[in-house]
């Protein structure tokens, strides 16, 4: 009989401040596929996960899916929400049982109403269940909180290593590989957790912290190691366990994987100057922008990334646009499914009164009134996110009239809170990138693979909106401020964790 590994999914990505909790409808509207809807909840056509499949056949292996079920970022999960999603991916590995490996793809930054490590309660549960001596591996975010907790019931914990998460996929099948290895007796991993006291956000695109990640490749490569990664931790979760965290994998050798777990930590700490950086203020951005001499500027706005649990439907740039007269320009994804809905009765070419986002929260500031002519349509628009499809639902492109009824900027309203991903959040709509002086994405950094290769320059903008690019402007009540740079000038590394 051949061996069986049960593979499971759940996750989100918890911004403690956000006012959009985690429920239902948010789990719905993202990944929720369960054995009780009568399909398998993943399987190979699936083109992402396919490799799984290939992977687990060619070791002589069945994959077996339980729970797929995922949350865009939002806030805090309900209680009952959170309850009910663990109990059914456990009953779901107990009906896969005997299972000879268990494979869990989490995010690590999860909260729910009472348990701030969701992950780590997660994996307990699974550890009780399946005993002693079946390996379990996940898979985390590197936008997570690394925990003793997820360490000590787990038997392997890989991350994403890029930001934007290119690699998620290809990491998950180099931790199916090692899982399996684990279960053969092939390698005995051994974790070691070390604690950098930095909190922020940390895209890997920059050369310094490019070449960190280079870094962590290649001790991940050295001699009697399995895998070496950096958690950067999410700053808008304020949990005891927040900050930067190094996960070292030791074959058979606890004290090899805390050797480079410290000296990699020491090491990140000493470039914090260096790797760390804040965005700047949307209309340093705009200026910043208006001197570019030509090309496509690319202009992220972080402060309204739904990547990170802000609403999406923020109207500050949209503003600064229409203020600044700005007509080579285009700004999506605002999320406003109402807008969408009578732009879709008006029909294409229509030319209308709309009232534009600004609803969700006093952080996407007022609605915006315009005039605007409808220029596409899309009942289902599709553009790749984190190197796999992502669904922005239904959407309209509308160009705004100015003064006169002359053409101003575009507008990208999606009917699903989702970030720009990719350059067919415009062409999908007839909207041309390449044609525009300037972009403005909603994203904080998962949108720099598919822009990159189109932008003259790329800039980011911070506030106004729901996130605070700097954290030290985050009103957190649980996080360690004092152990945190840059939230103390004084803070250090404090070793070992685990």
């Amino acid at each position: 009989m051949p061996k069986q590994v049960f593979f499971a999914t759940l996750g989100t990505e918890t911004n403690s401040f956000s006012p959009i909790p985690a429920g239902w409808n948010v789990w719905r509207d993202t990944l929720l596929r369960r054995r009780s809807d009568g399909r398998a909840p993943a399987d190979r056509n699936q083109h992402h996960l396919a490799p799984l499949w290939t992977l687990s056949e060619q070791r002589g292996w069945t994959l077996t899916p339980g729970l797929q079920a995922f949350a865009a970022p939002s806030g805090i999960t309900p209680a009952p929400v959170w309850a009910s999603l663990r109990d059914e991916l456990l009953a779901d590995l107990a009906a896969a049982e005997p299972a000879d490996a268990v494979l869990l793809h989490l995010h690590g930054a999860m909260i729910a109403d009472g348990c701030v490590d969701c992950e780590g309660q997660l994996l307990a549960a699974v550890r009780n269940q399946v005993g002693p001596n079946v390996p379990i591996g996940a898979l985390l975010d590197l936008h997570c909180h690394l925990t003793p907790a997820m360490v000590e019931h787990a038997d392997l914990l890989f991350g994403y290593r890029e930001y934007p998460h290119v690699d998620t996929f290809t990491r998950l099948a180099e931790l199916l590989t090692a899982l399996i290895d684990t279960a053969q007796g092939r390698i005995h991993p051994r974790m070691a957790l070390a604690d950098c006291a930095l909190v922020g956000m940390f895209p890997t695109t920059p050369p310094a912290m490019a070449a960190l990640v280079d870094r962590f490749r290649a001790a991940s490569r050295a001699p009697g190691m399995v895998d070496v990664w950096l958690g950067h931790g999410f700053p808008w979760g304020d949990v005891p366990d927040l900050g930067m965290r190094v996960l070292a994998i030791a074959d058979g050798d606890s004290g090899q994987a805390r050797r480079w777990a410290l000296d990699l930590a020491s090491e990140c700490f000493d470039l914090r100057e260096t790797i760390a950086g804040f965005p700047a203020t949307l209309e340093a951005a705009l200026d910043a922008a208006a001197a570019e001499p030509h090309g496509t500027v690319v202009i992220a706005d972080t402060a309204d990334n739904t990547g990170g649990g802000a609403p999406g439907d923020s109207t500050f740039f949209l503003r600064a646009l229409l203020d600044r007269g700005l007509d080579a320009a285009a700004l999506g994804p605002l999320y406003d499914p109402g807008a969408v809905r009578i732009c879709q009765d008006a029909g294409l070419g229509a030319r209308l009164s709309l009232r534009l986002g600004g609803k969700l929260a006093p952080e996407s500031g007022s609605p915006v009134d315009v005039r605007v002519e409808v220029i596409g349509l899309a009942d289902r628009l599709l553009q790749t996110l984190n190197a796999a499809p992502a669904n922005l639902g239904a959407c309209a492109g509308v160009r705004v009239l100015l003064d006169g009824d002359r053409p101003g900027p575009a507008v990208v309203l999606a009917s699903r809170r989702i970030q720009a991903g990719s350059p067919e959040l415009f062409t999908g709509l007839g909207i041309e990138p390449g044609a525009q002086r300037l972009l403005v994405v909603k994203s904080t950094q998962h949108f720099h693979a598919g822009f990159a290769p189109l932008a003259s320059r790329i800039l980011y903008a911070g506030e106004p909106g729901a996130l605070a690019g700097d954290p030290r402007r985050i009103p957190y009540r649980h996080a360690p401020r004092a152990a945190l740079w840059p939230l103390a000038s004084a803070a250090r590394p404090r070793g070992l964790l685990t």
